[in-house]
């Protein structure tokens, strides 16, 4: 099934754009220039799962996807991508590297592209200045035949331009970007593509717009992250995307949903179906901003610390909405990666361990609870928080 679906819209790929950008070769694939934009995924299984994984690749692969990444955490992870790679040797993969970045020389030759968050690469060996951290990594990508995407997400943004831009995250992504983008070509290496992303569709289409300004020659991966559930995270990935697509800004894609493991291959679905959106000239259409509730979850991936993740998010909206939680966001992430900077902007956020769950307001921890706790006591804070707003108090649940 998934393959013919990838054959119904391989048509769709033509670009209609005049926004040229250099061309970056990532394995066989050309991304950017008058290339067809490429779709791509990332596995929800944990790496170290070597079957699993093997097997989700190959359905993303099977959906069209042009290039699949993974994450590597550890040793274990290293070692299972070599059992992978050699099974599917002719996959185009791409390694997530986030704060195990020291583990690049071991993954580069086994992957066509590395991922790297330049906040989390601002956190690990704080005591070596960036630049090194930059050459060090460029160098292992070019040896190794690699490209690199230098991945800004909006939860995560080094501390020296949210300094900068106290009140304009949007201007504090672009600007870590162009410092990136601007050190790995003073290091002789311009096999690079960027990626701006946000969970406010709005925002992900300000970022990319004006860093496309700035750079037009740099390819652009385009993405909604923590989406969410279906059908509203596809609703606000498709709006960003085709009015972004639209304009002649963006090379490559994903759609980040928050979907169960076997239905993984689903995200490279909707992202084929943008595209043939776009060839057949359809706009992305109003953006409905009615203050219902907004989940923002993440979409899962390898690190992911309990398979229940997504159960759990589709059990907090239907939570807010039986409360009538409109006009608030609920946050829900699945690991501790991204979990603790990223539930910040929500009204309620959660983010999810093993065994525990931590509940935040705002910025604020407000404690840890088992899964079987965290409904309650998050509906205690969802009431407490609609009282303070109908009240114009700041009443707590605490």
């Amino acid at each position: 099934m998934v393959g013919t679906e990838h054959e119904r819209h391989m048509g769709s790929t033509a670009r209609a754009k005049s926004r040229l950008t250099r061309t970056v070769r990532i394995g066989t694939h050309a991304i950017g220039g008058a290339n067809p934009i490429a779709v791509q995924s990332m596995c929800a299984t944990r790496t170290a799962d070597i079957d699993a994984t093997v097997a989700q690749i190959d359905s993303l692969l099977r959906a069209g996807a042009a290039i699949v990444r993974v994450a590597v955490d550890n040793e274990r992870d290293v070692e299972a991508l070599r059992e992978i790679r050699r099974q599917l040797s002719s996959a185009t993969l791409a390694v997530d590297l986030q704060e195990a970045y020291r583990l690049a020389p071991k993954v580069a030759p086994m992957v066509q592209k590395l991922r790297y968050n330049p906040g989390h690469l601002h956190h690990v060996e704080r005591e070596k200045p960036l630049r090194a951290k930059l050459s060090w990594l460029a160098r292992i990508a070019q040896d190794s035949d690699c490209a690199i995407r230098i991945g800004v997400n909006c939860g995560s943004v080094e501390p020296v331009f949210l300094e900068r831009h106290p009140n304009d995250r949007v201007e504090a992504m672009i600007r870590s970007a162009l410092f990136h983008c601007e050190a790995l070509e003073a290091l002789g290496f311009s096999r690079f593509l960027v990626s701006l992303k946000d969970s406010d569709p709005i925002r992900v289409v300000d970022a990319n717009r004006r860093f496309a300004s700035l750079r037009p020659d740099v390819p652009l991966h385009l993405g909604v992250t923590e989406a969410g559930l279906l059908p509203d995270g596809l609703v606000k990935s498709r709006w960003a995307l085709l009015s972004l697509l639209a304009e002649g800004i963006g090379d490559t894609l994903r759609v980040s949903l928050t979907l169960p493991y076997e239905r993984k291959w689903e995200e490279v679905k909707a992202g084929y179906d943008i595209l043939a959106d776009l060839a057949q000239g359809k706009g992305p259409g109003a953006l409905d901003r009615e203050p219902g509730v907004n989940i923002v979850a993440c979409p899962s991936c390898s690190r992911v610390e309990n398979e229940g993740f997504v159960q759990l998010a589709e059990r907090v909206r239907q939570l807010a909405q039986d409360l009538g939680a409109c006009g608030i966001t609920i946050a829900v992430m699945g690991c501790r990666v991204n979990g603790p900077g990223e539930t910040d902007e929500a009204d309620l956020g959660v983010w999810c361990g093993p065994t525990r769950v931590n509940l935040k307001r705002g910025p604020t921890l407000l404690g840890n609870f088992t899964y079987d706790e965290i409904l309650p006591r998050l509906r205690k804070e969802i009431r407490s928080l609609l009282a303070s707003r109908r009240g114009g108090g700041q009443a707590s649940g605490s």
